[in-house]
């Protein structure tokens, strides 16, 4: 089959199209997808590089967002049949632990994430066990519906779960403009807060505006946690923080006492100097969040099929343009995600 390898760590030199890789072999309770398309997350690029403390085997197939089509089901899958249209369910768990089966799989011992450790959607086929295999919207194409998994499961987990977001609530989006940036915009606009995102450019502004946010900050442009409180003299309640290191502390200045800061990945780097003497005398939350209950995309899924979450695609390449792809992303040219065409 095509896919494309990734056979060493480091750059985008190391990611290899190739159109004789074997095919995955499916167990009794997994399903075989043949992929119409799948979507790049930072996720990709981390693993790519090396950078994280969990590697995979290599030669590596990237890719945690799939959609596509059923070839083939093991003799035990109920839930799913040849030639139904689907995405995947990207967090991957034992199915079994006191954690699985109370509903919050994410933190099962075992977790993994599709691309991560197990091979993913960069190519023709891949298997996922049935358990996460979820009937594709009808109303999207294969491009937008392998554009929302990962991202606004991340996001639900952390705004609705975590941070608790209310029809009053005031929150903080950084980089608007990003994947997990859009799912918060709209997220949090469907639960009724009032959303302040932060962009790059005034085009990127134009449209997170689109998208809902009441109140777009040029971030290379303004300091964030200045204008937040010239709007909002107390500070916010939430902020949503998936760049890291250069925005820590930021967040933490922009919360009103008892905020809360849910915060996931580390685009920026992992380091973050806070003075703790803040914390507790305001009373401010930290939370960090990671993924969601596989269960709640079954929600997110249906909010797209009813047109009250929309898909934000930048723009999709070939598999074979995989190179390209990432050089996109790492670049922060996109408004959205950036998919493969398989």
């Amino acid at each position: 089959m095509k896919a494309v390898l990734l056979k060493a760590f480091g750059g985008v030199e190391h990611l290899d199209y190739v159109e004789d890789f074997p095919m995955p072999e499916i167990r009794e309770d997994e399903v075989l997808i043949k992929v119409k398309a799948t979507a790049l997350n930072h996720l990709d690029i981390w693993v790519r590089k090396g950078a994280l403390a969990i590697k995979p085997e290599l030669p590596h197939i990237l890719g945690s967002d799939v959609s596509g089509v059923v070839e083939r089901v093991g003799n035990l899958v109920r839930n799913v049949k040849e030639g139904d249209e689907v995405i995947v369910s990207p967090g991957l768990s034992c199915g079994v632990c006191y954690e699985c089966l109370s509903g919050r799989d994410n933190l099962c011992r075992y977790y993994d994430i599709l691309g991560l450790k197990t091979k993913g959607g960069y190519a023709e086929y891949v298997k996922v066990p049935a358990r996460n295999v979820i009937p594709k919207p009808k109303n999207l194409s294969f491009e937008e519906s392998a554009s929302y998994p990962l991202t606004f499961l991340t996001v639900w987990n952390a705004l609705v779960r975590k941070g608790q977001i209310k029809p009053y609530s005031k929150v903080l989006i950084w980089a608007g403009s990003s994947g997990v940036g859009v799912a918060g915009i709209q997220i949090a606009k469907l639960m009724g807060a009032f959303v302040v995102a932060t962009a790059g450019s005034e085009e990127k502004a134009r449209r997170c505006k689109d998208l809902g946010a009441d109140l777009v900050i040029n971030h290379y442009q303004e300091d964030v946690p200045k204008r937040v409180r010239e709007v909002f003299k107390e500070g916010v309640d939430v902020v949503m923080d998936h760049v890291g290191e250069q925005t820590f502390s930021k967040s933490i200045e922009c919360l009103k006492k008892g905020g809360k800061l849910v915060f996931f990945g580390t685009t920026t780097g992992s380091n973050a100097n806070i003075d703790i003497r803040y914390l507790f005398v305001r009373e401010i939350e930290l939370i960090g969040t990671y993924m969601g209950p596989s269960a709640d995309l079954l929600k997110i899924s249906e909010l797209f099929e009813r047109g009250l979450l929309k898909p934000v695609v930048d723009k999709v390449f070939h598999l074979s343009q995989a190179r390209e792809a990432h050089e996109y992303l790492e670049a922060s040219k996109h408004f959205g995600k950036v998919i493969l065409k398989i």
